[in-house]
């Protein structure tokens, strides 16, 4: 019933900023808490940062201060702010959404039950 759809991912040099941009479609009414994870080849999908439609947001620590997540609620899409991007924040980002599902933490892939395919940011120094 819900999909997502993220773009704004390329190229940038060390010091750069990109805003990554999640499309939402479907029965969006139904989904109460949405992230922002990125993977890099050989890693685990990592947390980024998590929100809901009272404002609420979170962030990992060591993330905290140079990505801002946001939201348009009306317009169903959900936004990434990233700044001083680094060469080690190269990776797939992908967005996901919590309509159903057992809860396990903002920053734990298992919370979320759509994702999107994802846009690839890759960051040179």
């Amino acid at each position: 019933q819900v999909q997502l759809v993220e773009s704004g991912g390329g190229s940038v040099q060390a010091g750069g900023s990109l805003r990554l941009s999640c499309e939402r479609f479907g029965y969006t009414q139904s989904i109460y808490d949405m992230a922002w994870f990125r993977q890099a080849p050989g890693k685990e999908r990592e947390g980024i940062a998590g929100t809901n439609r009272e404002g609420r947001t979170d962030y990992v620590e060591s993330l905290k201060g140079r990505f801002t997540i946001s939201q348009d609620i009306t317009k169903n899409i959900l936004y990434l702010q990233m700044n001083n991007l680094q060469p080690e924040d190269t990776a797939m980002y992908f967005c996901a959404a919590a309509s159903s599902g057992t809860w396990f933490g903002f920053d734990r892939p298992g919370s979320y039950n759509n994702w999107g395919q994802g846009t690839q940011v890759t960051v040179s120094s």
